[in-house]
């Protein structure tokens, strides 16, 4: 796997000492090509959600986590779906609906439609090629409408925080729709069986089936493995400690994820900086003191038999300040 697709964004520039809502911290959603043998990187895709489909000029621009599927990538704004024929990065499709409020996943289904992770509603939809809403399922045991309107058109609502899941992901598992749910640290189906998968370390991002397992990133820099057929927990890897290099380093964001084999793993991590960050998340107000550095945001390569980091590439040089999606790249 000599090349990678990294989808996120840049951040918007601050002044001294600025403080900016979570909502307008980044302008431009970005889709960089990692050559991770030569170290070669290009920019494939640089975006901007058009006004009217997002709260303002200030609304964060940044591609979340995405799905490729041959040579088509379905990738998502807080706001749009896009679709893009590789590897020209041609685009081929386009949604924005007004249930769309912080997207942060997109998937095709085997029908040939989308599922489409509305985490400001606490929502899970799908839609069709032509933006028709087909099916919905709340990540909340509540009618979502009850909570919400659809009346309003939640694109232009700049933030519905607090949420009371906050669904990041959803995948499918022998038929059954799952998301991950970061508020209650666990995935649940989402067509009322009762089944749920603890993630009890710490809140979870992506999941990710590859095989007999399901891997799933947890912010704090642990990534979970669980048997897809027993949804037990097998191994909880702690990749801050296999590739701590100073106590003085404030741990990144982990989010995005690729595995590779069995044994090697692509994981993302995007830089927490202190002077923006202001929700309150338990494990980055604990890691918080004078004197804490900020890691650059990055990918790295693990070894998770052996416990030990084999890569890293850095990408703030080449302009992308946040990650949520490792891809293979198109030959």
């Amino acid at each position: 796997m000599g090349k990678l697709y990294i989808l996120g964004g840049r951040e918007r520039r601050l002044l001294l000492k600025e403080r900016r809502p979570h909502w307008s911290w980044y302008e431009a959603a970005l889709i960089l090509e990692v050559d991770t043998e030569s170290g070669a990187v290009r920019t494939c895709v640089q975006y901007k959600t058009p006004l009217e489909a997002r709260a303002g000029e200030d609304a964060s621009v940044n591609f979340h986590s995405s799905t490729l599927v041959g040579e088509t990538l379905y990738t998502c704004t807080t706001t749009e779906v896009l679709i893009f024929k590789l590897p020209e990065f041609k685009q081929v499709g386009y949604i924005s609906l007004p249930c769309f409020n912080d997207v942060h996943h997109v998937v095709p289904t085997p029908d040939g439609n989308l599922l489409v992770v509305s985490t400001g509603l606490d929502l899970v939809v799908k839609v069709s090629l032509e933006g028709k809403v087909l099916a919905e399922w709340s990540a909340v045991a509540e009618d979502t409408w009850k909570r919400f309107s659809r009346d309003i058109d939640y694109r232009r609502v700049e933030s519905t925080k607090p949420h009371k899941a906050h669904p990041n992901f959803v995948f499918d598992l022998d038929g059954e729709l799952w998301a991950t749910r970061f508020n209650q640290r666990d995935a649940v189906a989402l067509n009322d069986s009762g089944k749920r998968i603890e993630i009890a370390v710490e809140k979870p991002h992506d999941g990710v089936v590859c095989g007999d397992r399901i891997y799933f990133t947890v912010v704090d820099g642990k990534i979970v493995i669980v048997n897809r057929h027993s949804l037990a927990v097998e191994q909880m890897i702690n990749l801050q400690e296999i590739s701590r290099e100073d106590e003085q380093v404030l741990p990144a964001w982990c989010r995005g994820l690729l595995p590779v084999d069995e044994r090697r793993i692509w994981v993302g991590f995007t830089r927490i900086r202190t002077t923006q960050f202001t929700e309150n998340i338990r494990w980055i107000k604990t890691a918080l003191h004078q004197g804490t550095l900020e890691k650059p945001t990055h990918i790295a390569l693990y070894d998770i038999v052996e416990k030990r980091r084999l890569q890293q590439v850095e990408l703030e040089p080449y302009g992308m300040n946040t990650v949520f999606g490792i891809l293979p790249a198109i030959p």
